[in-house]
């Protein structure tokens, strides 16, 4: 905390708990998470529950910025690593299994697939992005033992807390499947992070913030929050092109995003405030793509307003 900030998990002056103060709390220097494609598919791309995924979900799952899509895990992880470093020369490496649904496997194949993570010793930590319909007890199990080893994560798609709006985008799984594997989580050393969109086609402002006052119900460690993104080649991008839906503008995504900051609990970590749509692949709204100017304005309108991370969640 600041004199000027009455927020006090903060070392570089928001007002809201950012992963890096997290990280450099806990590691005390940069840590830097590596996107990596494990081949995995989707229960709802291969035909167990639907096909072609969420309509919003790119070809490659939402692995778009991994380097080296196709080559090995382990150079996958390389490469990241050394275009991390690149960049904080000190930084120290998650591995970030981000593409498609990073727990439907069977055990076997989970242990093949992340072993030589945990084995690794420039792996700090590994995060898996996943869905809660692909969450067997078994695999919370394994990955519970591994947590004693090396910090480990699991993602899970909320996106809205609203089933009315997530049937429409072909999610497949319901919300209650979700807080139910919050529940089955939370008494293990695997940390949680829940993701939402901000902007999903039929909402309005107060059902973004009511996600976020229904999250808070339930028990999770972390938070990514994105703006809608149309895709090119997404079955979102073809329904948008054929009949255009309102999407927020900045400014009004700025008003979501702190009202929403505002009513989420006050430790709860927030590793994103803004999504990182490939500038090549983004059909709309392109203001996303200068994602500091939409924080920077998140920052500014906090101070204006003389709030913070927690300040209506009532814990």
């Amino acid at each position: 905390m600041t004199m000027n900030n009455p927020y006090t998990h903060s070392h570089d002056n928001k007002r809201y708990f950012t992963i890096n103060h997290y990280f450099k709390t806990k590691y005390h220097q940069k840590v830097a998470k590596v996107p990596l494609n494990a081949g995995f598919t989707c229960p709802n791309r291969d035909g167990t529950k639907g096909f072609g995924g969420c309509t919003f979900c790119s070809g490659k799952g939402s692995g778009d910025s991994i380097l080296s899509f196709f080559d090995s895990l382990a150079t996958q992880y390389e490469l990241g690593l050394e275009r991390m470093q690149r960049k904080w020369p000190d930084c120290l490496g998650f591995a970030y299994f981000q593409s498609y649904s990073n727990t439907y496997a069977d055990l076997k194949t989970i242990k093949k697939i992340y072993d030589p993570f945990y084995a690794r010793n420039d792996v700090l930590g590994v995060c898996i992005a996943t869905r809660p319909d692909c969450l067997t007890p078994e695999i919370i199990d394994y990955f519970s033992v591994k947590a004693k080893e090396k910090e480990t994560w699991i993602e899970l798609g909320l996106q809205s807390a609203h089933d009315k709006t997530m049937e429409r985008l072909n999610r497949l799984h319901t919300t209650q499947e979700l807080w139910d594997a919050l529940e089955q989580l939370k008494d293990t050393p695997i940390l949680t992070c829940v993701h939402i969109i901000n902007g999903l086609p039929g909402e309005t402002k107060e059902d973004m913030i009511d996600t976020v006052r229904q999250l808070g119900k339930h028990p999770f460690d972390a938070i990514k929050i994105h703006m809608l993104h149309i895709i090119e080649g997404t079955v979102l991008a073809k329904q948008y092109q054929e009949h255009l839906f309102p999407l927020l503008s900045l400014e009004d995504y700025v008003d979501v995003a702190v009202r929403q900051l505002e009513v989420l609990p006050y430790d709860c970590i927030v590793e994103r405030l803004t999504g990182d749509g490939m500038a090549k692949d983004l059909i709309a709204p392109l203001w996303t793509i200068k994602k500091t100017i939409v924080t920077n304005e998140i920052d500014k309108k906090m101070v204006a307003l003389n709030t913070w991370q927690g300040k209506k969640s009532g814990n």
